[in-house]
């Protein structure tokens, strides 16, 4: 299964565990593939470095280097017209189109709001676990 991070889910995961970090497991045992591309990747770096002098005991470089051989590289075309109403918000639904995956992991209310686009579900870290983790144990 591909999916496609948000930085928030991505951030939580690490930083702070719960449900975002169960997906970060299950992604490193393999039960899934994250999707990646130069511009999520660089917006996750931005984002967690600056977290990362905030929470000093927290060390982000290994996990990157992580995604940086194991995630699912592709390039995307942006949208022909702005989906979300927060522009920026669109690479995660153009990266869903363009690696045929159907899933984005987020809790942005803008990215929630535009779930069902081009059959793309939008769905919260704890949801995503429940609907494509655990019901796959049983």
């Amino acid at each position: 299964m591909k999916i496609i991070l948000d930085t928030n889910v991505l951030i939580s995961g690490i930083f702070f565990g719960g449900s975002p970090y169960q997906i970060l497991e299950a992604w490193r045992n393999r039960k899934l593939d994250i999707v990646l591309s130069e511009d999520i990747f660089t917006e996750y770096q931005r984002v967690s470095l600056e977290l990362s002098k905030q929470i000093k005991e927290v060390d982000i470089s290994m996990f990157l280097d992580l995604l940086t051989v194991h995630a699912m590289w592709i390039d995307a075309p942006q949208l022909p017209v702005s989906v979300s109403t927060d522009p920026d918000d669109d690479k995660f639904l153009a990266y869903a189109l363009a690696s045929r995956s159907k899933i984005v992991v987020s809790g942005d209310k803008h990215l929630l709001d535009v779930s069902g686009y081009r059959s793309i579900e939008v769905v919260k870290p704890a949801l995503f676990i429940e609907l494509y983790l655990i019901k796959k144990k049983r």
